[in-house]
């Protein structure tokens, strides 16, 4: 294993766990990434693979038949998935919030009918929270479930969804008034619906629309579509938890663990980076010399690596603290910003390196270049880091006087 983002006090266990994922990596997904980026093409040989490793019940309790691990466990190797291709990463990782989410948060009867199946990959998990008009604003929800009689009715449309196609079971953010009288705060009024479908696109159930993949600059491979519920028909015992208004709750607890994942992929994917800078910069001669030899290079691989380490230090700080059973909102939130915005730095410097080259096709960086500013978006802005991250900072340091 190489020097930068190694990580003090493993077990045995978890040491071999990552050494299998990184040869998978190695072998299985560096090889074909690009390629496979470059047609937009789902990457179900990968897929199947993950599945043969046990890695979609990776955080599923042994008595559903997943491998019980920590969520530091799953966020290393997310790291090391993201380092050879981000989009793998985004696969299994909107499962995993779904897996959680219901693990945490579901009846005694959701968990038996859902994790078992999820920890063996047959079934494949979607969320889905963000609107065509609200973005960031989860309070701004439109989408509603109505009671009626033994079901619920939802309509709405829904944007950003990660597996949207490939997935068949999709948690779904809804407002849901039923119980909560006008004038309740918005985020007591939502309900998280557990929403079974076909893969596929069209209408994949009555009243369930999947219209198609949406087109994008990077993160390709990975389907990221719309949701439109139409006179959706859900019954009540698909509602997370057995109780209305408790959706926001919920979500937010699977998306402060997503935040960790995020963080995890920003360090992936920089550190893919810096292999690629440092390496070219020692085939690379010019005026006599590798370019590794000009001090020009020799201080950009400085700044790369120091923020690698950095940004991996933090991500394995945040998922630590929620192992514990600490509240890590703060740590998950810094994180995450500061992964993200790292990851774009060191892209960038590596991008540079290559010099014209850099924006072929034919070289990784050109991919790792459209990669990264997704995670500047993606759960979370990094402007809703800071206010998330200033908020909690203000209530530790209240000020006495």
């Amino acid at each position: 294993m190489a020097r930068l983002a190694r990580t003090a006090g493993l077990t045995d266990v978890q040491q071999e766990i990552l050494s299998t994922v990184r040869d998978f990596v190695d072998k299985e997904i560096i090889p074909v990434a690009t390629e496979l980026e470059h047609k937009d093409e789902y990457p179900q040989e990968i897929v199947d693979g993950l599945k043969e490793l046990g890695l979609f019940g990776l955080m599923i309790p042994e008595e559903y038949g997943g491998l019980g691990e920590s969520l530091l466990t799953y966020a290393l190797c997310v790291e090391e998935i993201a380092r050879g291709w981000m989009s793998v990463s985004g696969i299994i990782n909107t499962h995993f919030i779904v897996a959680y989410m219901l693990k945490q948060h579901g009846t005694q009867e959701q968990k038996d009918t859902f994790l078992p199946r999820m920890a063996l990959g047959e079934v494949r998990g979607a969320f889905s929270m963000s609107e065509p008009a609200l973005g960031s604003d989860v309070s701004a929800i439109t989408s509603k479930g109505v009671k009626d009689g033994d079901e619920y009715v939802l309509n709405g449309q829904k944007m950003w969804l990660t597996n949207g196609g490939t997935s068949t079971l999709v948690a779904v953010l809804c407002r849901s008034d039923e119980g909560h009288p006008e004038g309740t705060a918005p985020h007591k009024s939502m309900t998280t619906f557990l929403v079974e479908k076909e893969p596929g696109f069209g209408e994949v159930r009555p009243g369930l629309t999947i219209p198609g993949k949406i087109d994008k600059m990077g993160y390709k491979g990975v389907d990221t579509t719309e949701l439109i519920m139409d006179g959706l028909r859900i019954p009540a015992n698909r509602v997370l938890g057995g109780v209305t208004g408790r959706g926001f709750y919920q979500m937010m607890d699977g998306v402060e663990v997503g935040r960790v994942n995020v963080a995890a992929r920003g360090c992936g994917v920089a550190q893919r980076a810096f292999e690629l800078g440092v390496s070219y910069a020692q085939q690379r001669h010019t005026f006599g010399k590798p370019i590794a030899a000009h001090q020009a290079i020799q201080f950009k691989l400085a700044e790369m690596a120091t923020k690698v380490e950095a940004a991996h230090a933090m991500m394995v700080n945040a998922a630590r603290k929620k192992d514990s059973g600490e509240r890590n909102d703060l740590e998950a939130g810094m994180a995450k910003y500061l992964a993200s915005e790292y990851c774009k730095e060191v892209v960038e410097d590596a991008f540079r390196i290559h010099g014209g080259y850099g924006f072929s096709k034919e070289y990784e960086i050109e991919r790792l270049y459209r990669e990264a500013p997704m995670l500047l978006i993606g759960e979370g802005t990094a402007e809703i880091q800071k206010m998330i991250i200033g908020r909690r900072l203000l209530e530790e340091y209240r000020s006495q006087g």
